[in-house]
């Protein structure tokens, strides 16, 4: 990782990534130079989406949402008979953890860009115009409020924070430092003492801004009081499943959030009959996403939608090249989720081949806003999601499970079978606790959560959730990270990379 990296890149690089609604009307950032930088409302407004674009560019370079939340349990298999079936036998290759495999070079999946996943530099990049930024705003812009300025450094801490979290769950250890214009080489950080700084940093901004925005242009899309209690919550509960001994404390503390927000009444869980409107994106729902909308010419890698593995014909166009879905989840896996024939969710985000085992599978849940017309080979125009009230919900549950609040656990657990239209948990269910993860699992499938539930919970190592199992060598030696790229290497004598993957991957 680079000692210095230089502003003026930073924003360079912003311009060149893909568009944002609200951005187009707001002067790009290498429009601003010299004594006109930073002088106005407009131009921190401009530089908060860039920071953002940065961020969902790292996703919107890969297949990532899958990649590195859904295929690595191996429960997502590759059609052979579906359209240049050898380059998606990746999720096989996910599937079994040969991460080093998966990456090199000369592979008939090239296109999808694996190897980019290692590359931490562009959360760097946004972490430190966060800090710039929020550095800017405590010298003074004019024009800028005490209130806005409050709610303009929530924003860049919420990015910064989102940055060190992604990078937690792919990397584990990493370096840590909020100074601007940051020069000094660092070691890596223990990931919990990272988790922990970041979590007091967001609590130091949280009620500077708002639950929600009454703009519907901003809902989930600029970071709230919701996002940034979500954020908080989702680091708490990384946190409890690595620090054992300060466990309760992180379970008190997400339970305590998850209240927060349920009080604050700014979400909701919409029908499922405006499930379309929930995965377009801006809806009530949301807490945090990447809105992406074809009407503005965002630019969306084709690959990079989990809808892309999932659906066929007529979702997917032309019908020659998409007569089956590219990949399927294992039929004995979504029977282990779905037996409740009353759960609408099987309905309405899966076709009738819900248990098919192969290519007739279709995940309808991404299919709500596609195009019907025309040979385009193009996914449905969807958001990138990446905290919604109902996972958040069903985390709340699980923390309060943890310190033996299950009453209101089931109040939590059964609003969003409620709206699913699933009977009610009750007792005769089994363990609380166990029933919780798989609502989770059920609720988020396709959405990038399941692995990294698997890996917080430790159930990675038990082949009853898993058929990807790591043993408690390899998991303590980090067989559940990502390698990192030997950029990281450069100019920091501090540096080291992950010592599973430097040495082979077993």
């Amino acid at each position: 990782m680079r000692k210095v990296i230089i502003y003026t890149l930073v924003i360079a690089a912003c311009f060149c990534l893909p568009s944002c609604k609200k951005f187009l009307n707001v002067q790009p950032l290498d429009k601003l130079t010299g004594n006109n930088y930073f002088q106005s409302k407009d131009d921190v407004v401009a530089n908060i989406y860039d920071l953002s674009r940065i961020v969902f560019s790292k996703i919107n370079e890969t297949h990532y949402v899958g990649a590195v939340g859904e295929y690595r349990s191996g429960e997502v298999l590759h059609e052979s008979q579906s359209d240049n079936a050898p380059s998606r036998e990746y999720v096989e290759y996910l599937g079994r953890n040969d991460l080093l495999n998966l990456i090199r070079r000369g592979q008939p999946w090239d296109y999808y860009n694996f190897d980019r996943i290692t590359d931490w530099t562009g959360y760097y990049r946004a972490i430190q115009g966060a800090n710039i930024l929020i550095a800017k705003l405590d010298e003074g812009v004019p024009g800028i409020t005490d209130t806005e300025k409050g709610q303009f450094k929530a924003e860049a801490a919420f990015i910064r924070s989102l940055c060190y979290f992604t990078m937690v769950r792919l990397f584990g250890d990493v370096v840590y430092y909020t100074d601007a214009f940051h020069s000094t080489s660092l070691p890596r950080e223990n990931f919990v003492s990272v988790l922990n700084k970041c979590i007091a940093d967001l609590n130091s901004y949280k009620n500077q801004i708002p639950f929600t925005y009454s703009d519907p242009a901003l809902k989930g899309v600029r970071a709230s009081r919701g996002s940034i209690i979500a954020l908080m919550m989702e680091m708490n509960m990384w946190n409890a499943g690595f620090d054992g001994a300060n466990a309760k404390k992180y379970y008190q503390a997400t339970a305590d959030l998850g209240k927060e927000l349920v009080a604050s009444n700014a979400y909701r869980l919409l029908p499922l009959s405006d499930w379309s409107t929930v995965i377009k994106g801006r809806s009530d729902e949301s807490l945090f996403e990447f809105y992406q909308s074809i009407n503005y010419g965002d630019a969306v890698l084709n690959v990079a939608p989990i809808a892309d593995m999932f659906l066929h014909y007529p979702y997917k166009r032309p019908e020659y090249t998409h007569r089956v879905s590219f990949a399927y989840y294992r039929g004995e896996y979504m029977q282990k989720l779905f037996q409740d024939g009353g759960d609408k969710r099987i309905t309405t985000w899966f076709n009738e081949d819900i248990f098919a085992d192969n290519g007739k599978f279709m995940m309808l849940k991404y299919a709500k806003n596609s195009f019907i017309v025309g040979e385009e080979d193009a996914n449905p125009d969807n958001t990138f999601m990446i905290f919604r009230y109902g996972g958040e919900l069903l985390l709340a549950a699980e923390a309060l499970a943890n310190i033996d609040e299950d009453a209101e656990a089931i109040k939590l657990v059964n609003m969003v079978r409620n709206r699913a239209g699933a009977s009610p948990y009750t007792s005769s269910n089994g363990d609380l606790k166990e029933f919780i993860f798989y609502e989770r699992s059920r609720e988020l499938i396709g959405e990038g959560h399941h692995y990294f539930d698997l890996v917080r919970t430790k159930r990675i190592l038990n082949s009853q959730y898993s058929y990807n199992v790591l043993t408690s060598d390899k998991f303590s030696r980090g067989a559940w990270t990502w390698p990192i790229n030997q950029n990281a290497l450069n100019n920091n004598p501090f540096m080291k990379l992950n010592d599973y993957w430097v040495n082979g991957g077993n």
